[in-house]
Formats: C-alpha cells, structure tokens, sequence
C-alpha cells in the first residue's frame, strides 16, 4: 500500500492507497522559502511595491490602521505585525494612534487565546489598540460611494479614518475572486454587511469567471477593485506560504500593484496543467486552521472540481472541529437539502441580495452540479451531518476502493493540500 498525508486539522491525515492503482498526485512543486524572513520583510519595507518606504509613510501620519486577517487564514502576523509597529513607533506615532483591525468580513469575532494566536506576539497586544470588525454595526461604518453595479460601498470608520492604511495578507486561490489577499482584506473584510451581501450575490457568483485563478473578466474581482478605489490610499503587506507554511514571499507597497505581483508569483506554483480528468478525486481543504468548519470546507470541494470528471467522485478530507459554522449558514444548508440545487440556486436569483453565508451554499452547488461529493470527517458533529447536503464517509479506505472499482479505471487524482492548488485541465474547465 501507498501512504499519502493528507492536509487534515493539525496533524494531518494518513491515507492508505493500492499500489495497484495510478495515483496522480496534483500539489505545487516544491518552492523556495525565504532563508531569512525577518530580513526579507525589513528589506521590503525599505522597498516597497509602487510606494515610497514605510519610514517615510508613517512620519507623515499621526494614526495608522493594519488590518489583519482573521483565524482562517496561516497569516504569520507573528512575524510580520512586530516589524510594522516598531517602524511606526520610531516614526513617531503613539501607540494609542496604532489600531490592529481583524478583517472577520461576517465571520465571529476572534477572542481571548484565539485573538494572542492571530495576532501572533504579545508585545504588539499590550502596546497598541487591538479589535474585531463587526460587520452588522452601522455605526462604526462609513459609506463611501456605489460600485457601477449598485453595491453600496460602506468600510469599518477606523480604516477609513487613518492616515496610513495598511492590510496585510496572504496571497493564495480563492475559489470565487480568483486569488486571496490584498483587495479582499478591505471587502469582505472589514466592510458593512450591506456590502458584502451585495456583491456576493448569486448572479455575480455564477458567472463562469467567478472561479479559482480567474482575475480577468471575474465579476467579484472587478467590485473589489472598484470598493478598493473608492477606499482610496492603501498599502499592503502581502505574503505568499509553500506547503509547510513557510514563508517564500513578503512584499510591501502600493495596494493593487504589490497584491499583482504577489499573485504572479504564487501563480507559477499554485496552478497546476493537466491533460485529464479523473473519475475519482481525493482533496483536502487544507487543514488548520481552514477546516475547522463545514462552511470553509467547501472551498476544498470547488478548488478540486477541476480534476474531477463530470459525473464523478469526490472524496473530501476536513477536520470540522467547530461544526458546521453560522447559523445562517446552517438555515441555507437546510434550504438546500430540502429544495434540491436548483432551487435553491432559483431562490437566490430572485433576492435583491445574498442572505448571509448563503454564498457558501451556492458554492457547494457547484459541486454538487458536477459530481458526487464525499465527505470525510471525524470533527463534525453528529447532528450536523444531516445539514451537509453530501455523503457521509464512514470507511475512507474501503469507499475509495469501491469509488476506483466502479469508476471502470484503477486511477484517481490525490490533491493534499487543497484549495491552495489549482488543478486546470487543459482541454475544457
């Protein structure tokens, strides 16, 4: 038997495979990591993307504003957040004029040891003013204008006041703007509820470049953009992870064009050409801690969709320690088991906007549209799997076995690190 370890909460997970079958495994060839990444950063800082040094940026500001991402992304804020405060503070800006915002978009906030862990440091915690976002709070937001496609455009009031505005990211696929990072750390991260449920809508999301790699003619990207814009000045810390999570690209700059050069490069290892499709895929969603919920699971399920053949099986490895996720994720899951993908799909069409996290849902439609889809957890409480809209794996080994048997081929696509790989097949998706 062959042994391959799938990205699977912390410790990942071992998954035996038959030596008689061709196991294709799809993942980045191996990337060159940074020897010293604090240097890399410091150098970064001193020559930035498109922009003068940070030095010369803060001396000009008397507050600055660094959002960060939230749990679900490996960002090593740990790293990167001591360097910008002790340049800030050197340029002279006061500790209290400092805000580290949490780009939770409409996701929970991040507390107690989880809010130590995002941040990273504690020095940074107990010198500078550390907060969630809180997208249904109108009162901590300010409404900046409309996108050309009507999407009220409203940003949390501590970005929007600062002098120097700061996000800092990591670049990696996503599965409806085409790359992470940059952009996205303003909407959905820290903008209104207003305007994340309106260019999350459905006839946005089923655009065919509304997918995975895709930039050009990506109808979300594109309101990102506009939002970004109407943001005004903003600089980015942007990063890019190799398999291990370590750390082999820092740039620092203007917003738009250092994000554009962070994805170049990511581009080159993350997507990956192929001249098939497979009868059987089995992906992850990329471990800790982005499984740690159904709904983030289901990033894992369209990221892999392009090494599956239609009508196809696929089996998806996640952790789900924390469940499900939202309760309005829940009630759009319940939606779809009992209305079938259609007409759910129908339903959003017809609203004026998303309901919240239902965007999730319509993303698993996706998959569910494509293939048969598979799901193996040993995380996920037993009362959510009814909400799940897919199959329960029990026995991962003797379901793959029987799914390779019955695909007619003894060969199947292994993807270990899931959605941060994008397998495209050149003859069609």
């Amino acid at each position: 038997m062959r042994e391959i370890v799938m990205a699977c909460g912390r410790r990942g997970l071992r998954v035996q495979l038959d030596d008689a079958w061709q196991v294709d495994v799809i993942r980045k060839p191996a990337m060159p990591v940074l020897a010293d990444p604090a240097g890399a950063l410091e150098a970064a800082l001193d020559a930035p993307v498109d922009a003068p040094p940070l030095a010369q940026l803060a001396a000009a500001a008397r507050s600055v504003c660094i959002v960060i991402c939230d749990i679900t992304r490996p960002v090593p804020n740990g790293l990167i957040l001591p360097a910008l405060v002790r340049r800030l503070l050197a340029a002279g800006v006061k500790p209290d004029a400092i805000t580290v915002l949490i780009a939770t978009g409409l996701h929970r906030p991040n507390e107690g040891a989880e809010l130590a862990a995002v941040v990273g440091d504690e020095t940074v915690l107990r010198t500078v003013r550390v907060a969630n976002h809180f997208a249904r709070r109108d009162e901590e937001h300010i409404t900046l204008g409309t996108t050309t496609r009507g999407t009220p455009v409203r940003l949390d009031r501590r970005l929007v006041d600062a002098d120097l505005r700061i996000v800092v990211g990591l670049v990696e696929p996503h599965f409806m703007a085409g790359y992470s990072g940059g952009r996205k750390l303003l909407a959905p991260g820290v903008a209104h509820a207003d305007t994340i449920t309106a260019f999350h809508h459905a006839r946005l999301l089923e655009d065919p470049s509304a997918a995975n790699g895709v930039l050009d003619g990506n109808p979300l990207h594109d309101e990102l953009l506009q939002i970004a814009g109407l943001a005004g000045t903003v600089y980015a810390v942007n990063t890019v992870l190799d398999e291990e999570r370590r750390l082999a690209v820092v740039n620092f700059g203007a917003l738009l064009p250092s994000h554009a050069a962070a994805v170049a490069r990511m581009r080159r290892f993350a997507e990956r050409q192929m001249d098939r499709t497979y009868g059987v895929v089995l992906a992850s969603s990329a471990g800790h801690p982005l499984d740690l919920t159904y709904y983030q699971t289901v990033k894992g399920m369209v990221g892999a969709l392009g090494a599956l053949r239609p009508g196809g099986k696929l089996f998806i490895v996640s952790d789900c320690a924390e469940g499900l996720g939202s309760a309005e994720f829940r009630a759009a899951q319940r939606h779809l088991v009992r209305e079938g993908p259609e007409k759910f799909l129908a339903h959003l069409l017809a609203l004026p906007r998303a309901p919240v996290d239902a965007w999730q849902t319509e993303m698993l439609c996706k998959a569910l549209r494509h293939g048969e889809v598979h799901l193996c957890s040993a995380g996920l409480p037993a009362a959510d799997w009814p909400d799940t809209g897919v199959r329960r794996v029990t026995n991962l080994g003797q379901e793959l076995a029987a799914a390779v048997a019955a695909s007619g081929e003894p060969a199947l696509a292994v993807i270990p690190e899931g959605p941060y790989v994008i397998p495209i097949n050149r003859k069609g998706n």
